[in-house]
């Protein structure tokens, strides 16, 4: 679901500082059930991962399949439109690189990281129609947790307003929906979902 950008705003980020003069495009959120006490983004990040969210459904993959072809033809993810001179690791305090999980720039998928902290982490893409950063950030409800997904948006050429409004049916209606729908099914079948006594703990 859509949330207010002041919902959003009034948590206390490090991102509100970190990108004060980027352009928050919008806030989506899923409240996750349960959980129990001490969850943190990183058990977030392990569900994406081991979920393969691109797949979520046959139209999903389908437009991802899409974006990369069409980023193949046109030249709009190559190498030259994203490295360490455009990258936003400068912006990070030392703080923030002390504290991160994971080493600022380390790549995962198309996203470059840029921090992981206990309940925020932000990542950037850089190509040709944009350069967007998306920082999720959990936090705990009266019933367990909600995840935020906040978009930044910061323009690089006069392509970025045509192509952000091309894809935002396709990115609010279906991608978006069918991702945190998965993360939600995923999470719940994890922290609230009966554990059969015979299974073991290990992986």
């Amino acid at each position: 679901m859509r949330v207010p950008r002041e919902q959003f705003r009034s948590l206390s980020l490090a991102v509100h500082g970190l990108l004060s003069d980027v352009p928050l495009h919008d806030v989506t959120a899923v409240d996750l059930p349960g959980g129990g006490a001490g969850r943190t983004i990183a058990d977030v990040r392990a569900l994406l991962a081991r979920e393969n969210v691109r797949a979520a459904n046959p139209i999903v993959r389908g437009l991802f399949a899409l974006r990369v072809l069409l980023g193949r033809l046109f030249g709009w993810d190559s190498d030259m439109h994203m490295h360490q001179e455009t990258s936003s690791i400068h912006r990070l305090s030392s703080d923030i690189k002390r504290r991160s999980a994971l080493t600022p720039g380390a790549l995962d998928g198309p996203f470059r990281v840029l921090y992981v902290l206990e309940r925020e982490s932000l990542a950037e893409v850089r190509n040709a129609t944009v350069h967007a950063f998306l920082a999720s950030v959990l936090t705990e409800t009266p019933c367990g947790y909600r995840l935020y997904w906040a978009v930044y948006v910061q323009p690089v050429s006069r392509l970025t307003p045509l192509y952000m409004a091309l894809i935002e049916p396709f990115r609010r209606y279906i991608v978006y929906p069918a991702i945190l729908r998965r993360i939600r099914r995923a999470w719940e079948e994890r922290y609230t979902r009966p554990r059969d006594p015979r299974a073991s703990d290990t992986v």
